[in-house]
Parts: structure tokens; C-alpha cells; sequence
């Protein structure tokens, strides 16, 4: 079947508006058009997207897969809209993704002076989300951390980080000074490989904060999370984590080999501020 984006859309809004009546008003649709298009786009699907109640709607285990999909699918369309749009405008835009805890704007200073004639968007990413929107073109160069798959990227090391600890103050190990990884057996990990997959930072850092697990992060994540509840301490024996910049094999755009060269020796040399390698203050 070929996919309709247009009940795709019809299904992301009755998704994030939990009702009918609500999504119909932001589609500027009528809610029995709505209803109708939904139940033909499951039909086409071979499966049920909602559990229907008589005053809200909620997502089945298809529902929520498919809504994980929508958001990324509607994203790369708008996407590529906008760069058709901006082709025959004669723009040049360049976006740039970056790791939680990463900075880029002093690279993006010193390209911007020399191309000024390049607009320059940014797009946060996902703690667990690194290499999907240079793929799916959402992204032209992306400010890394690794581990990701990088089959068909050309990447860049740019530097290392260390990572820490990250504890609930009301943890029996939150008053020693630094940790080893023996330390840590058994603790239950809020990460993508080893526990449950959060969508955010704050919902990260809340469970911890929250005795639900304990997060092993980078040191530059502890600058914008610190807390009076959290406690970091670093981890004597733990690898290393290695920054990189990453660019999809075979891109040749001017600006994007541009920005690579020019970024590559801003983000090597030392920021402005407090540097990569700097530990925050006590986080008691």
C-alpha cells in the first residue's frame, strides 16, 4: 500500500490530542470526517491504532509504534519541503544536530563570518538519537558522541569526555568520592541498551532523582543538570566517550565541506567558558 501522509498527519493529531474533537478543530476538519479517515487508515493498515472510549482515545501497541514513526516520517517530508522551497528561492540553509551537552555555537560563529550568505538552523537531539537525521535529511552535519553506527558517515574526532555517575543524593554510594564500575554492579542503569528507553533528559534525570535507576552520562551533560537532589561522581575505570563531527558519506555541498573544515578547528581548540574537561561543582 502507498502510504497516505495526509491520515497520517489526521492520525498524529488525534495521537497527541488523546480525543477526536480536539484534532478535528486544529485540522480544521469536522470530527465524523476525522473519525471516518481514522478507521479507513486502520482498515488499510490491517490493524487498530486506538482504543476508542466514549470520552477519550487511546494508543494500542500499534498506535504507539506507528506514532514514533509518524513523528520522524512528517518530519523528514517538512524537511524536504522546505529545502525544494528554499532551491527555488535561491537559499542556502545548513542545519546542524548536536549531542545533549554539546555545544556548537562557536563553531557556527566563525563559519557565519565567513559565510553570511548561509543561513544556519540547529536541531537538538535525543540522548538516544544520534545518527537518524543525517540519514533521514533532517540534518547536513551532526556534533556527535559515539557509540552510533556509522555505516555511510564520514566522521571527524573532534575530542574525548569522561563519563560520570550520576546518582539520587539518598543513594548509599551518593557520599563517596568517585566510583569504579565494580561499584556499580547490580545497580539498575537507565540506558538504551541495558533498561528501559527514555525520551528526554528531564525524564532521565527524574527517574534518578526518583530511586528508579542510576545514569551514566558524559561530564558536559552534568553542566546543564545540576540539581540539589543528583549526585556525580566519576568513574575512575570507565572508558572514555569520543566526540566527533559526522557528515553523510559522498555530501559535497560547498557549505556543508565548508562548515566540516571550519567547525573541525573551532571545536578542537578551547571554548569560551568553563572547557569540556572541567568537572562541576559539587552537586549536593
Amino acid at each position: 500500500m502507498d502510504l497516505d501522509l495526509r491520515k497520517l498527519r489526521y492520525f498524529t493529531a488525534v495521537a497527541e490530542h488523546g480525543q477526536f474533537g480536539r484534532a478535528a478543530q486544529e485540522l480544521f476538519i469536522t470530527q465524523p470526517v476525522l473519525s471516518r479517515q481514522i478507521r479507513a487508515f486502520e482498515q488499510e493498515l490491517g490493524c487498530e491504532l486506538f482504543t476508542r472510549t466514549t470520552r477519550s482515545v487511546e494508543l494500542t501497541a500499534a498506535g504507539r509504534k506507528l506514532y514514533e514513526e509518524a513523528r520522524r516520517i512528517t518530519a523528514v517530508v517538512d524537511s524536504a519541503l522546505d529545502r525544494v522551497r528554499e532551491a527555488a528561492r535561491g537559499e542556502q540553509r545548513l542545519v546542524v544536530a548536536f549531542s545533549p551537552g554539546l555545544h556548537v555555537s562557536h563553531a557556527i560563529r566563525a563559519f557565519s563570518a565567513d559565510r553570511p550568505d548561509v543561513a544556519i538552523d540547529v536541531l537538538p537531539l535525543r540522548w538516544w538519537e544520534q545518527d537518524a537525521p543525517l540519514r533521514d535529511g533532517r540534518a547536513h552535519v551532526g556534533y556527535l558522541r559515539h557509540p552510533f553506527d556509522t555505516t555511510g558517515l564520514r566522521t571527524v574526532p573532534i575530542g574525548r569526555e569522561t563519563k560520570v555517575a550520576c546518582l539520587p543524593m539518598t543513594h548509599p554510594l551518593a557520599d563517596r568520592p568517585s566510583l569504579t564500575t565494580a561499584d556499580l554492579d547490580g545497580e539498575p542503569v537507565l540506558d538504551a541498551a541495558r533498561a528501559r528507553r527514555t525520551s528526554s533528559l528531564d525524564e532521565k534525570f527524574e527517574l534518578v532523582a526518583s530511586g528508579q535507576g542510576i545514569a551514566l552520562v558524559p561530564l558536559s551533560i552534568t553542566r546543564s543538570y545540576s540539581r540539589p537532589d543528583l549526585r556525580y561522581l566519576p568513574v575512575t575505570d570507565s572508558r572514555p566517550v569520543e566526540t566527533c563531527l559526522a557528515v553523510p558519506e559522498g555530501e559535497c555541498a560547498d557549505p556543508v565541506r565548508q562548515f566540516l573544515a571550519t567547525a573541525t578547528t573551532a571545536l578542537r581548540s578551547p571554548a569560551p567558558g568553563p572547557g569540556p574537561g572541567r568537572a562541576p561543582g559539587p552537586a549536593r
